[in-house]
């Protein structure tokens, strides 16, 4: 899990998109045989880690970016 530096929330991966984002914002949740989690957007598969959440996933709470540590 990840947490906003700014308000404190806990990320559970209902991420927001940005409002620039133009694809067809279609999301979905897997885990890996290791039990890491993988992150499906329009097609494209991402292990999201600390670097990953900083430069693509916005806080649903507060709509800051660049904003996560791990919790």
């Amino acid at each position: 899990m990840f947490k906003c530096k700014k308000c404190n929330s806990i990320d559970k991966f209902e991420l927001m998109f940005s409002p620039s984002y133009k694809g067809t914002k279609k999301f979905a949740v897997e885990y890996t045989k290791n039990k890491d989690l993988k992150i499906i957007v329009d097609g494209y598969t991402f292990i999201p880690d600390l670097s990953f959440m900083n430069a693509h996933a916005v806080c649903r709470y507060c709509g800051s970016i660049n904003c996560w540590d791990y919790q």
